[in-house]
């Protein structure tokens, strides 16, 4: 095909490579705005009191599930607080205030308890749902910014925000607000993480996919189970040592001592450094690299991962508490799963 020249002075020229110039009247509104939405936080950490522990104890006590609320720009806030608590070990879920309203008021529980979110704390869309909450004994958590609102005064645990000042010019549009109401459910999920001791194990079982997920296998996720090692005792020949490398291609064999331990390990690059003797005729505990580093099953893949990194190497066995050999974790299998 081709190309006219009128078409090439047409053409859009290096699109996606040429950075706008930049303004410094954006650039001061933006940094405006996020000094204020960070002055906020600064204050709302400030102001945490009884009340938020208060509300951790209740949340905590739950037989049920937290429903989390909200109407507007609270509610998008409110789903993503739901997922939040649902992937930290609180089971969650949002409810729609007026979807409630026509029959979702079902979907709460008498061992539930429910976080409702409103700026004003006036919301009438939210009005249903709090008297379901008071007609039914169900705990209700209020985060609002309004001390003697509707909603603050028909909590059991009123969550009251700072009243900081909105981000957009004319101070109505939610953005101080909404960051606020964001971060104050942060900090309520992640203070009950570490007063259960959610781990990193626990975390992994709510987020199996993805680079996270990844990164949070264990090594016995990814190694090669006992029975299909590369083992041979400390007294055997080099000729039947080579025969088992050979035969199960990890490029390194494990040695044993007498109580079936690990003692050693032969690699390629021991091989190299005996090659000028009559290496196949020598013993494989003359040949060996004594105290290999190791793993464990529990170790983290990516801990594995590190040892490789740090020691040049591309094969770990991984021990039992006995120092007996449970299995192996090469390199390649860390490729695979995504977490190298």
């Amino acid at each position: 095909m081709t190309v006219t020249p009128e078409a090439k002075q047409n053409a859009p020229q290096n699109v996606g490579h040429t950075p706008a110039p930049a303004s410094s009247a954006d650039l001061a509104v933006a940094r405006r705005v996020l000094e204020i939405e960070a002055t906020a936080l600064h204050e709302l950490a400030e102001s945490l009191d009884g009340a938020f522990c208060a509300a951790i104890d209740l949340i905590e006590g739950l037989k049920g599930r937290l429903v989390i609320t909200g109407m507007g720009k609270s509610g998008h806030i409110a789903k993503k607080i739901a997922a939040t608590f649902a992937s930290t070990g609180t089971p969650s879920f949002f409810v729609h205030p007026a979807e409630a309203s026509h029959g979702d008021l079902g979907m709460i529980g008498k061992d539930d308890g429910v976080l409702a979110l409103s700026n004003s704390g006036e919301t009438p869309e939210l009005s249903d749902i709090i008297a379901f909450t008071r007609r039914f004994n169900v705990p209700l958590i209020g985060m609002t910014r309004k001390p003697h609102s509707s909603l603050a005064m028909q909590s059991d645990c009123p969550l009251v925000l700072p009243a900081s000042p909105e981000a957009c010019p004319n101070k109505q549009a939610p953005t101080t607000s909404t960051t606020a109401m964001l971060a104050c459910a942060d900090a309520l999920a992640v203070t009950l993480m570490e007063r259960r001791g959610f781990s990193a194990e626990d975390f992994r079982t709510f987020h199996p996919g993805g680079k996270l997920g990844q990164r949070l296998l264990h090594v016995r996720d990814v190694m090669h189970p006992a029975d299909s090692l590369p083992l041979i005792a400390k007294d055997a020949l080099m000729s039947e040592a080579l025969v088992t490398m050979t035969s199960h291609s990890f490029g390194c064999v494990g040695v044993l001592g007498d109580r079936g331990e690990l003692i050693g390990i032969v690699t390629d690059g021991d091989l190299r450094r005996h090659m000028a003797n009559n290496i196949v005729a020598m013993k494989v505990m003359d040949v060996m690299t004594a105290g290999p580093k190791v793993t464990s099953e529990m170790a983290l893949a990516v801990e594995a991962l590190a040892i490789m990194n740090d020691r040049s190497i591309t094969a770990l066995f991984v021990l039992d508490e006995a120092g007996v050999p449970a299995g192996l974790v090469h390199i390649h299998d860390l490729l695979r799963a995504g977490v190298a």
